[in-house]
């Protein structure tokens, strides 16, 4: 897997990137994508919607990546 810059925007409605998006995983404890989604605290995937599929980018750099790569410690 190719390691992903911190700085890469994952939530371009809500201009967030992997590295604000893991930080607010961390801070407020989200396990799951349907907490991620439904939390206040950082709102993210409410407009567009493409970071929770195929990523902005088409590039599949979305929401669940990032999530993942949280809980095994890579982000």
């Amino acid at each position: 897997m190719i390691p992903i810059d911190k700085n890469t925007e994952v939530c371009v409605c809500n201009n967030l990137s992997a590295g604000d998006i893991a930080e607010c995983i961390k801070q407020y404890g989200f396990s799951t994508l349907k907490q991620l989604l439904e939390q206040n605290e950082c709102p993210m995937g409410d407009k567009c919607e493409s970071c929770k599929d195929e990523g902005y980018h088409n590039d599949g750099i979305n929401l669940p990546l990032v999530l993942s790569l949280v809980k095994q410690g890579k982000l």
